[in-house]
């Protein structure tokens, strides 16, 4: 059974946070990289991707993430990811777990700065004057 895939959109000050469920694959990941372009069209260079909600991620999906770092970069600006843990207080794995899983399995979640919820990405870090310098 298909889980429905949906992108909304929220604003926590500077940051734009767009909270993505359901499976991102060939189909529904143009649908993520439109909504990151228009954040970015619009100006917002703080980006932060809740993908708690998300339960499935194919290739596309991670290129999605990928092409999402760069263009955050080449604007100077700032991208954090929500990723849960593997598991929660109940054993199993947290629902949105399968994309940390996903990209720590392909060796490219190194390339990103990722949180557990909200709160704590759009938190103000240390030397954070020189956005994505790495």
């Amino acid at each position: 059974m298909a889980v429905a895939f949906e992108v909304t959109d929220g604003r926590h000050g500077e940051w734009a946070v767009l909270h993505v469920s359901g499976e991102m694959d060939l189909v529904t990941s143009p649908l993520l990289r439109q909504r990151v372009h228009e954040a970015v069209a619009e100006g917002r260079r703080s980006l932060v991707l809740d993908l708690s909600g998300v339960v499935f991620c194919d290739s596309s999906g991670v290129g999605v993430l990928i092409a999402t770092r760069r263009l955050m970069r080449s604007c100077r600006g700032r991208l954090r990811l929500i990723l849960p843990a593997d598991g929660h207080a109940g054993g199993g794995p947290a629902e949105g777990a399968h994309v940390n899983r996903v990209l720590a399995a392909l060796g490219v979640r190194r390339l990103f700065d990722v949180h557990q919820d909200v709160t704590s990405a759009i938190a103000p870090e240390p030397g954070e004057a020189d956005p994505l310098s790495a």
